[in-house]
C-alpha cells in the first residue's frame, strides 16, 4: 500500500510506449537520414570536375588584351607569356583585334583533356604602324577586281595550335576588307587541384609563330586615279616632269645660299623662300625649287643656265599634273607629299611619304582617287645562324583609286583661260555652262586672282546683270515687255538719288517700252518700279533662276544670296543688283542657262556623283511664258542695246552690268557681261572695270572665237 493507503501502481515490462516519445524518436531518424543523404550529395558535387570553358575564355581575353596574368599556363609563366605577346605583336601593337572562343570540346576518352578553338581578327584599316618602303602596286586599272587571300597553317603535338589566315576577296569595284582572320587551337589539361591549365605555345598567338619571331607590317601604295573630262580625257594625271633644284651634295655649305639665290633667279621663283629652304636642308639633300612638265620650255631654254649654277640640277621624274601649269588649277587642286596636318587628321590612313591631294578637288576626293594601299603582314625573326628571316602571313593587294569625272571640256577651259591671260592687274573670271544639261564646260580664273576660285566661289554685286531677275519679278507683277516705263536721268528714293551709268544714251530716256529700258539698262526705270514688288519677290525670282540656293554641289561653289527683307533704298538698290545682293560668276551663267532652257538649270561639274543632291524645287518655278519674255528682253540687248558688241560673235541673248563698290571716290566698279550662243551660257566678270560692254564683253568674244562649243 502506498502512502495514505493508496495502492502502489507498478509499470510492467513491455507496456506500450508514450506516443510523444515515439514521435520524437521518428523525427530523430528522419533528421539523421537527411544529414546522411546531404553528406552523400555534397560529396558528389565536390568531386564533379569543372568545365574548361572558363579557362578558354580567359585565354581569349588574355591574348586580346596582351595580358595573360589571369591564365593558368603550363610551359611558361603568365608573366613570360605576356612579355612574349608584347614583343611579338611588333608593328601591329596599335591595330585593333578581337579574340573569340569558337568552340570548346573535351576529349571523349579522357575527361581531363580538352581543346579550345579561338578565332582572332585584326582590323587592319588605317594601319598607321606600317613600316618599310611603300612600293608601287603595278599597272592595275580602276576596273580591276582586288583580291587578297593568304593562308597559313601550323600544327604541333600536345602544345600546338592549328589555324588559317585569310584575307577576304573583294567584289568588283570595291576594295577588299582590311581584316586578317585566323584560328588557333589550344590544349587544356585538368590539374589535380581542379583547375584547367593551358599549354603555352607562341602559336596560340599566331599560327606557326616561333619564339624568336614578331609581326611586321608593310604597305604598298595604290595607283592614284586620274581626274577625267568628257571622253575620258585626262585632266589630272601622272605626267613626265623635271624637278629643278639644288643638290647640296655637290656644293659646300658656304655655297648653299648663293646657289639657291642664283637658281631662283634663273627659273623665276621666290629667292628668299628658296634660299631659306636650301640652307635649312641637310648637307646632302636635294631641294626642289620647281617641278615642270618635260615639255616646258624652261627645260631646254634654260638647261645651260641651270647647270651653270653650282649644285643646280634637273632630275627627270613623274608627278600628277594638269595639261598646262594653269589649267583649272584653283578648281582641280594639287597633288604632293602628305603634310603633317593631313597625316594627323587621317586616323592612320595616310603615312609620311604618301602622295595625296593637297588642295581643290584632288584633296576633297582624295580617298576615292588615292585608292586603298596593299598590306603585308610578315613574321620576321632570325634563323639558327642569326640571319634575318621574313615570311608572309597575310597580304591584301593594293586597290587602285577610282577616277573622278568632270564636265570640264579641255578646249573650252583652255579657250577661257587664254581669253583671261592678259588680265594681270585685276581679278577676272569666266564660266560657261551648257543650258541643255547644266554641265560646266569652263570655269576659268584670271592670273590676278592669286589662286582663288573666283569663277565658282566669288562674292560680288552683279550690277545690272541682276536685272534679269528683277525683270522676272516685274513680269510676275503684271508688267509686260511692251509696257511703258519711265526712264528718267535720276530718281530719288528716301532721299538717295539714283542715276543711270555715265554714257547712257540720251535718246533712250523718257517713257519707253520696258524692252527698251532693259536693252539699254536704264537704272531709273527699274528703280521707279520698285513699288510694284517686295524684296521677297526678288528673292523668289532669284531662286527660280538658280540664285540663293543652299546646296553642296560637290565642288567649291557659292550659289549667291538675295536677302528677302529690305525696304527703301536697300530694296531700290537691290533692283539693280547692288545693296546686299551677292553672286559668283557661275551663278549668273546659271541664270542665263535657265532662261535659255526655260526651266531651272542646276550647274554641275561632277559626273555621276550620288552625294550631290538636286536643286530644291523653287516655291514659284519659272514658267515657259516667263522664260519667253525674258528671252525677248535679253534678245533686245543684242539687237538694239548694250550687247550689240557681241552680235558678231553669234550671241543671241545678253545683258551687261556694272556695280559700284568700296569707299573710293569715284567708286570702283565691277564689270559684268552675260551671254548665250547656241547651247552655251557664258558669264564674264572683271573686278575693276569700266563697263560690261568695254571690259567684260571682249573676254566673252575672245572665248567664243576660240571655242566653237
Amino acid at each position: 500500500m502506498g502512502r495514505q493507503g493508496h495502492p502502489v501502481r507498478t509499470r510492467r515490462v513491455g507496456h506500450r510506449a508514450d506516443p510523444r516519445r515515439r514521435r520524437w524518436r521518428g523525427l530523430t531518424l528522419v533528421v539523421v537520414a537527411g544529414v546522411l543523404a546531404g553528406s552523400i550529395t555534397g560529396c558528389n558535387l565536390a568531386t564533379k570536375p569543372p568545365e574548361p570553358n572558363g579557362a578558354a575564355q580567359a585565354l581569349a581575353d588574355g591574348l586580346a588584351s596582351a595580358n595573360l596574368s589571369k591564365v593558368t599556363l603550363d610551359g611558361a609563366t603568365p608573366a613570360d607569356a605576356t612579355t612574349f605577346v608584347a614583343t611579338a605583336i611588333g608593328d601591329l601593337k596599335d591595330v585593333k583585334r578581337t579574340v573569340a572562343v569558337a568552340s570548346v570540346a573535351k576529349d571523349p576518352a579522357n575527361d581531363k583533356a580538352a581543346t579550345a578553338t579561338l578565332t582572332t581578327t585584326w582590323d587592319l584599316a588605317g594601319s598607321a604602324g606600317a613600316t618599310g618602303t611603300a612600293t608601287a602596286a603595278g599597272t592595275a586599272t580602276s576596273t580591276s577586281t582586288a583580291t587578297s587571300t593568304s593562308t597559313a597553317t601550323s600544327t604541333s603535338t600536345g602544345t600546338g595550335a592549328t589555324g588559317a589566315t585569310t584575307g577576304p576577296a573583294a567584289t568588283p569595284g570595291t576594295a577588299a576588307a582590311p581584316t586578317w582572320t585566323y584560328s588557333t587551337t589550344a590544349s587544356l589539361t585538368l590539374n589535380a587541384d581542379g583547375t584547367w591549365h593551358v599549354t603555352w605555345s607562341p602559336t596560340l598567338f599566331v599560327p606557326d609563330l616561333t619564339a624568336t619571331e614578331k609581326l611586321g607590317l608593310s604597305q604598298t601604295s595604290a595607283p592614284r586615279a586620274d581626274i577625267l573630262g568628257p571622253g575620258k580625257v585626262a585632266l589630272m594625271a601622272e605626267r613626265a616632269t623635271f624637278q629643278i633644284g639644288i643638290d647640296k651634295g655637290r656644293i659646300t655649305a658656304a655655297q648653299a645660299a648663293s646657289s639657291a639665290a642664283a637658281l631662283a633667279g634663273v627659273v623665276g621663283i621666290d629667292k628668299a623662300a628658296f634660299t631659306k629652304a636650301v640652307t635649312a636642308a641637310g648637307a646632302k639633300a636635294f631641294v626642289v625649287g620647281l617641278t615642270v612638265r618635260d615639255t616646258d620650255p624652261v627645260v631646254t631654254a634654260k638647261a645651260t643656265a641651270i647647270s651653270a649654277v653650282p649644285g643646280g640640277v634637273s632630275i627627270p621624274g613623274k608627278a600628277v599634273l594638269a595639261p598646262t601649269s594653269g589649267f583649272a588649277r584653283s578648281l582641280l587642286g594639287t597633288v604632293g607629299d602628305a603634310t603633317a596636318e593631313l597625316i594627323a587628321k587621317s586616323n592612320g590612313t595616310i603615312r609620311s611619304g604618301d602622295t595625296v591631294g593637297l588642295s581643290g578637288l584632288e584633296q576633297r576626293y582624295d580617298a576615292q582617287l588615292r585608292g586603298t594601299s596593299g598590306l603585308v603582314v610578315k613574321a620576321v625573326g632570325t634563323d639558327a645562324a642569326g640571319k634575318p628571316t621574313s615570311r608572309s602571313l597575310f597580304s591584301r593587294a593594293a586597290f587602285p583609286g577610282k577616277p573622278l569625272t568632270l564636265t570640264l571640256d579641255v578646249g573650252a577651259q583652255v579657250s577661257a583661260e587664254a581669253a583671261l591671260a592678259g588680265q594681270t592687274t585685276t581679278p577676272t573670271a569666266l564660266v560657261a555652262i551648257r543650258p541643255s544639261t547644266g554641265e560646266i564646260v569652263a570655269a576659268a580664273n584670271g592670273p590676278a586672282t592669286a589662286g582663288q576660285a573666283v569663277a565658282t566661289t566669288g562674292h560680288a554685286a552683279p550690277g545690272s546683270t541682276f536685272k534679269i531677275v528683277s525683270a522676272l519679278a516685274l513680269l510676275r507683277s503684271g508688267l509686260t515687255p511692251d509696257a511703258a516705263v519711265a526712264c528718267t536721268p535720276t530718281v530719288t528714293v528716301d532721299g538717295r538719288v539714283f542715276k543711270n551709268y555715265n554714257d547712257y544714251p540720251s535718246g533712250k530716256l523718257g517713257n519707253i517700252p520696258f524692252r527698251t529700258a532693259f536693252a539699254n539698262s536704264c537704272n531709273t526705270a527699274f528703280i521707279s518700279n520698285n513699288g510694284r514688288i517686295q524684296q521677297a519677290d526678288l528673292t523668289s525670282a532669284a531662286a527660280a533662276l538658280g540664285i540663293g540656293v543652299d546646296l553642296d554641289l560637290g565642288f567649291p561653289a557659292y550659289l549667291g544670296s538675295v536677302p528677302d527683307q529690305g525696304v527703301g533704298t536697300e530694296h531700290a538698290a537691290s533692283m539693280i543688283g547692288q545693296a546686299k545682293v551677292q553672286v559668283a560668276p557661275m551663278d549668273m551663267a546659271t541664270v542665263v542657262a535657265s532662261v535659255v532652257k526655260g526651266v531651272l538649270v542646276r550647274p554641275s561639274l561632277i559626273v555621276d556623283n550620288p552625294a550631290v543632291a538636286a536643286f530644291p524645287k523653287p516655291a514659284k518655278a519659272l514658267t515657259p511664258a516667263e522664260a519667253q519674255s525674258l528671252q525677248q528682253l535679253m534678245g533686245a540687248v543684242v539687237s538694239e542695246g548694250s550687247g550689240r558688241v557681241l552680235a558678231s560673235s553669234g550671241v543671241t541673248l545678253a545683258k551687261t552690268g556694272t556695280a559700284e563698290y568700296g569707299t573710293a571716290t569715284p567708286p570702283l566698279t565691277h564689270a559684268w557681261m552675260v551671254a548665250a550662243r547656241g547651247d552655251l551660257a557664258v558669264a564674264a566678270y572683271v573686278e575693276n572695270g569700266v563697263s560690261g560692254s568695254q571690259s567684260a564683253a571682249p573676254l566673252i568674244a575672245a572665248f567664243l572665237a576660240a571655242y566653237a562649243g
